[in-house]
């Protein structure tokens, strides 16, 4: 049983093998494939100064035409008059082929050697010939994939080795050089041929690499964006909200009709607020770091009076506790220092109305300490469509430094968000 699945398996690599040599050799091998001229990138067609870089285009062309030629006039001069002329003919057809059929190119040049041999009866290896079929199997492993040149080195030196044994040449008829010679060649061509598509795969990595990473980019950044919509525009739209909730009970016999756009204010205020947060839901990110290095001037510790200010227009109580010696921090801990307790507020404002807060703020050895919490709200808080993005960013930004964060329920029935951001994550301060 062993051996049969090993005599199997021994069948399939050589049917697959057939296979490979049957679409190198076989398939279409006379199909019309035109040498494309150099393109513009090429260092011959950059160096070539002026209007001449239009005809360096052409250069591998006139080469191959040139070497045709040269090859031909020395078929000439092997033999004499019909003679020569056939020699020519079978040496620079298949050469000035390659241009245009490559692998078809090779099968005229073996199919020279074959009447040479078998027909006319003299050596398939002619000077003229010799040189030819080495040219035409160079240019066409430069021309299609390497492994091609092991399949034409293999038929080639298997038909010589044959003409050699039912001829009884010797090795004086050039198979034993062909077979040398064309081997070390072809070897060395498909290295080179190698190596080039190597280095062109890993310039289309690199290029590949550098989009996405140019897409990662703009990712990030439509992130950062997100994030600080959430963190700015919902924080100002709720205070909106809840001024225009709390604007009529401030004045005595509000008219209905300053009521009415009251309410109106406030449902606006709470419908942004819900799409804002739908479009936060698509664009944000998994990824913390991507909030590490905003570029814009953001916020800081010293920006603290402004916002209490404005959530103490907006109606809520709040003092501000600061303990500790009052230093200059990294740009990223007083950033995320001052969003968390913005996000913090704009909580306690939506959904502990009429309950005081306090925030705390202690500079010790090694980071900074946060503390906000509220009492017990006095009334009941109206649903606030799109809840935990909030607390959410807090612990995002709060795990992009290295810190620590809870926030939790107090057991007076208010509550409580406390974080502490080192300064070792943060950078030095400046």
């Amino acid at each position: 049983m062993h051996d049969t699945n090993g005599l199997r398996s021994e069948m399939r690599i050589l049917e697959s093998a057939t296979e490979g040599v049957r679409k190198d050799l076989f398939t279409d091998a006379f199909a019309f494939r035109p040498l494309p001229p150099l393109g513009d990138g090429h260092v011959l067609v950059r160096r070539a100064p002026g209007a001449i870089g239009r005809y360096t285009r052409w250069l591998p062309h006139a080469a191959v035409a040139g070497f045709t030629a040269l090859i031909t006039l020395a078929a000439l001069s092997e033999r004499p008059e019909i003679g020569g002329v056939l020699l020519a003919a079978f040496a620079g057809i298949p050469l000035i082929t390659t241009l245009l059929r490559p692998v078809g190119a090779w099968w005229l040049s073996l199919g020279a050697a074959v009447v040479s041999s078998v027909v006319i009866g003299i050596t398939p290896w002619t000077a003229s010939g010799f040189v030819s079929h080495l040219a035409v199997m160079v240019i066409v492993t430069l021309r299609t994939r390497p492994r091609l040149a092991a399949e034409m080195w293999l038929i080639t030196a298997a038909f010589g080795a044959f003409v050699t044994l039912v001829r009884g040449y010797g090795y004086d008829d050039g198979t034993f050089e062909m077979s040398v010679l064309s081997g070390i060649l072809l070897l060395a061509v498909a290295a080179v041929r190698g190596m080039r598509e190597s280095k062109e795969q890993v310039a289309a990595q690199v290029a590949v690499t550098e989009v996405e990473r140019s897409r990662r980019t703009v990712l990030e950044e439509r992130t950062t964006i997100a994030r600080e919509l959430h963190d700015v525009v919902a924080h100002h739209m709720s205070v909106v909200a809840i001024q225009a909730e709390a604007a009529p009970y401030r004045v005595a016999d509000t008219p209905p009709e300053l009521a009415a756009a009251f309410v109106t204010i406030r449902e606006n205020a709470v419908a942004a607020l819900t799409e804002l947060r739908r479009v936060l839901g698509v664009v944000r990110s998994e990824d913390p770091d991507a909030f590490a290095a905003p570029e814009a001037p953001q916020p800081t510790l010293a920006d603290l009076g402004g916002l209490l200010a404005n959530v103490r227009s907006a109606g809520l109580t709040v003092e501000q506790v600061t303990t500790g010696s009052v230093r200059p921090l990294p740009q990223g801990v007083e950033l995320s220092a001052y969003r968390i307790v913005q996000e913090a507020l704009s909580n306690v404002l939506r959904h502990a109305p009429g309950a005081a807060a306090r925030v705390e703020v202690s500079h010790v050895l090694g980071g900074l300490g946060l503390r906000v919490v509220n009492g017990r709200p006095d009334r009941l808080a109206k649903p606030s469509p799109g809840a935990g993005h909030g607390v959410l960013g807090m612990q995002e930004r709060v795990t992009m430094l290295g810190g620590e964060m809870t926030a939790q329920a107090t057991a007076e029935g208010g509550y409580e968000v406390a974080a502490f951001l080192p300064l070792a994550a943060g950078g030095a301060a400046a």
